[in-house]
């Protein structure tokens, strides 16, 4: 593991197929996924802001406890379109604030993602820049310790590397490998027009019961159906 490094560069995704991928509802693109559970960050892991989404690759920040000098490090070198990714684990020292997101909005950076706590929550959604964190705390962050920008991160359990494809929405955040990005855009579309197809026949009179083909599990599962109502056992 790389200790006290910045890499300058990135290795950033197609963005055309990141544009495609911002498209999607991360729950498609996470059923798109062979390694999905491993590419899903934890429920604790959430928007600040309801209603967006956001996709584009990952620049990243491993911070100590209490400094976010790694993650302006980061900012710094983050370009139009990029996620920045914060890795911290502790609620110590918030690590974003509205100044930042005000900076990173004038770069064009897609959003942020902070394992870790954030600040300035009321003005960051007045601003309605796309941050999804495991915290909300006003503690103060220093800026002097090392730490490392552009390495790989464990991010709320998520491996990710610089360069991988960070996609995000109400549902929580999900990791997506550069070299796995074009499969998993493509399976998600064809599951989106798929689902599109499944709307039409429920509004035809379908039952999702039936369109899922469930009633053969149903059977299976042992599971007895009467045609009562509960009191009516009762009343026996």
């Amino acid at each position: 593991m790389d200790q006290n490094v910045v890499y300058r560069r990135v290795r950033r995704a197609d963005p055309a197929l990141v544009a495609r991928a911002a498209a999607l509802p991360v729950s498609d693109l996470y059923e798109a996924l062979p390694n999905r559970d491993a590419a899903l960050m934890s429920p604790r892991m959430r928007p600040l802001v309801p209603g967006l989404r956001i996709a584009g690759s990952a620049v990243t920040a491993r911070c100590p406890p209490g400094d976010n000098l790694m993650m302006h490090r980061a900012l710094l070198h983050a370009e139009a379109g990029d996620v920045l990714v914060v890795a911290v684990g502790d609620v110590k020292g918030a690590q974003w604030g509205d100044l930042a997101a005000v900076y990173a909005r004038h770069k064009g950076v897609a959003g942020v993602i902070v394992d870790g706590s954030i600040r300035d929550a009321d003005a960051l959604t007045a601003l309605r820049f796309p941050v999804w964190a495991t915290a909300i705390s006003p503690s103060h962050p220093n800026k002097q310790a090392a730490g490392s920008v552009n390495v790989p991160v464990i991010c709320d359990g998520a491996r990710v590397n610089p360069g991988d494809v960070i996609c995000a929405d109400g549902d929580g955040v999900l990791v997506i490998p550069r070299d796995q990005l074009a499969a998993a855009v493509e399976a998600a579309e064809r599951r989106q027009a798929g689902e599109g197809a499944i709307v039409t026949a429920i509004k035809a009179g379908t039952s999702l019961f039936e369109l899922h083909d469930m009633e053969a599990a149903f059977q299976a599962s042992g599971v007895r159906e009467i045609d009562a109502a509960w009191e009516d056992k009762r009343e026996d």
